[in-house]
């Protein structure tokens, strides 16, 4: 495996969740970090703000957008390696504003690999996501498995992972694919489902609120997901190629509801909610992922159990009350 020691790195999406946490990891690594966070009038940082202090004193913090060839001509430039992962993810936003997806996710990511292509980077690690695979047609769910544009959001990511994958068939432009299945961990959005289950209970209603109890999904904690990124971008046997990511165990959201409530020590009510913003039809039923290429291509696999990531998460609540009001999500 590649080390990343003394790398010059840039890091696209670095304000988000996953972002903000590979960040930190890499600067341990002792790579040069460049983290790029999206400009806007507040000035502020986004979740990258809450990594550790003596971290943020060794990264180089730009604002930008990925969706300005401009701006990203000249932040890739000079750099070893492109860690991309700036994208609209919202998925119910995505049936109200689908142009403005294809903008960030697709455009975005064509400006990208266009900019590491023309600076001539080492590599680039472009982040997919699970989404990309809709309703699984057979379970657990490899690289193999068809694509399905099941939501506008999913459909953006599937024209990025081409365009990826078109960059490297026709440019030669060393990609490699990271595919992501449900991440979670401390700082995630109060919108995804794990934090809305967990800020109602740190609330103390007697009703827990949520949109679905039968989806099954793959939650994986964030620091396995970021190791991921790290064994992909080590590894020479994944440029090129897709890996997915994922603990390889699908639970159901009411189960997991059941797990957050024994954690939290209470017991409410639980109500699916009846207005969604995802369109039934669009609703993805079953996420499980087949990880043994990123064993066997990367060394990866992941290490963190389900009811320890949740406890943490959990704490991180606890300690962040302002970022997490008990307001009704759409999940």
């Amino acid at each position: 495996m590649t080390s990343l020691g003394g790398r010059r790195v840039l890091v696209t999406g670095a304000g988000g969740f996953i972002g903000s946490h590979l960040v930190e990891a890499l600067v341990r690594e002792g790579a040069e970090v460049t983290a790029l966070v999206r400009y806007n009038a507040r000035g502020d940082w986004g979740n990258l703000a809450l990594a550790d202090p003596e971290i943020l004193d060794a990264v180089e913090v730009q604002l930008g957008d990925v969706r300005d060839p401009f701006m990203m001509g000249r932040a890739v430039r000079g750099k070893d390696q492109i860690f991309h992962l700036a994208a609209l993810v919202g998925i119910p936003y995505s049936y109200h504003a689908p142009h403005s997806y294809v903008e960030t996710n697709v455009g975005g990511t064509l400006n990208v690999l266009q900019a590491s292509l023309e600076a001539d980077v080492e590599r680039m690690i472009h982040t997919s996501t699970s989404e990309v695979y809709g309703t699984a047609e057979y379970t657990p769910i490899d690289e193999a498995h068809p694509l399905r544009g099941q939501s506008p959001y999913s459909a953006s990511k599937i024209g990025a992972d081409k365009l990826a994958e078109s960059y490297w068939l026709s440019y030669g432009l060393r990609v490699s694919v990271i595919r992501p299945f449900n991440t979670y961990g401390p700082r995630q959005s109060a919108r995804a489902v794990i934090p809305t289950i967990l800020t109602q209970l740190a609330a103390g209603g007697d009703v827990l609120r949520i949109g679905a109890l039968n989806p099954m999904r793959d939650f994986t904690f964030v620091e396995d997901t970021v190791a991921g990124f790290l064994a992909v971008a080590g590894s020479e046997a994944t440029i090129g190629d897709v890996t997915n990511v994922g603990s390889g165990v699908a639970v159901t959201i009411g189960a997991v509801a059941d797990l957050c409530c024994e954690i939290a020590g209470r017991r409410p009510r639980i109500e699916t909610e009846l207005e969604r913003v995802r369109p039934d039809a669009s609703e993805v039923l079953k996420l499980e992922c087949d990880f043994s290429k990123a064993t066997r291509t990367a060394g990866w696999e992941p290490r963190n159990e389900l009811r320890d990531g949740l406890a943490r998460a959990w704490r991180f609540i606890q300690e962040s009350p302002e970022r997490y009001r008990p307001e009704r999500y759409a999940v």
